[in-house]
């Protein structure tokens, strides 16, 4: 089925923009800084996705997309980057609002130095898988910038909204690579990660999809936040 990963792209955010725009949550509200955090950020794996599709880390199967390309990638692949954290960030924004009252400091000073010991450490030991490797010095390295240089406050809030947000998340790439599917839209070469899957799903697509919606909230609210001290200043 041609339209498989287009159906996938538009299913996950269909909901989250019609949403956007209800008089409680408001997050077209917040497109300001959104959609140059996305924009962002999603350049960044482009360049990273173009490079791994050509050393054949992972690939495209055409049966479900258009045939439509950029930059030798599937235009799926492009508006994956681009409707994934949409729907990531808006509820984010959704959880922030209505459920996290609390403050969650205490929960981001225990988990982010045990997530990014065992990262590093994963990392070292599967140096030689570049999926592996890459994705998991990425997201401590990341992980450690918010924490320690920018010591941002909101780490808590993102590790709850991503619990949330896993389900989904594991939906979504579980038909990506092949769950329900005579055959997977999205194929990865096992010598490039670790070899263990959850059902059809490479277990570093965990953190990968961790980094691309962590990313995406960090520069949303860095804008935010250098907007609203710039009207404090005036």
């Amino acid at each position: 089925m041609k339209l498989a990963y287009l159906l996938i792209n538009f299913s996950s955010v269909i909901v989250p923009f019609i949403f956007s725009f209800h008089s409680k949550i408001k997050f077209n509200k917040e497109y300001r800084y959104f959609w140059p955090a996305n924009l962002a950020v999603a350049l960044f794996f482009i360049v990273w996705d173009v490079l791994f599709t050509g050393l054949k880390v992972w690939g495209f199967n055409p049966k479900y997309t258009t045939g439509l390309y950029i930059f030798n990638l599937p235009v799926e692949e492009i508006l994956f980057f681009i409707c994934i954290p949409y729907a990531c960030v808006f509820s984010y924004h959704c959880i922030r609002k209505f459920y996290l009252k609390s403050n969650t400091y205490t929960l981001e000073s225990s988990v982010t130095p045990i997530l990014i010991l065992m990262l590093l450490s994963l990392a070292t030991i599967f140096i030689d898988r570049l999926y592996t490797s890459v994705t998991f010095i990425f997201l401590a390295g990341s992980l450690f910038y918010l924490k320690y240089i920018l010591k941002v406050r909101w780490l808590g809030g993102f590790f709850i909204s991503y619990s949330f947000l896993l389900l989904p998340f594991l939906l979504v790439n579980g038909i990506l690579t092949g769950t329900f599917l005579e055959e997977p839209i999205v194929w990865y070469d096992n010598t490039n990660n670790i070899g263990i899957r959850i059902l059809t799903i490479p277990f570093e697509d965990i953190f990968y999809g961790m980094l691309l919606v962590l990313l995406n909230i960090a520069l949303y609210n860095l804008l935010k936040d250098n907007a609203f001290k710039k009207t404090q200043h005036r």
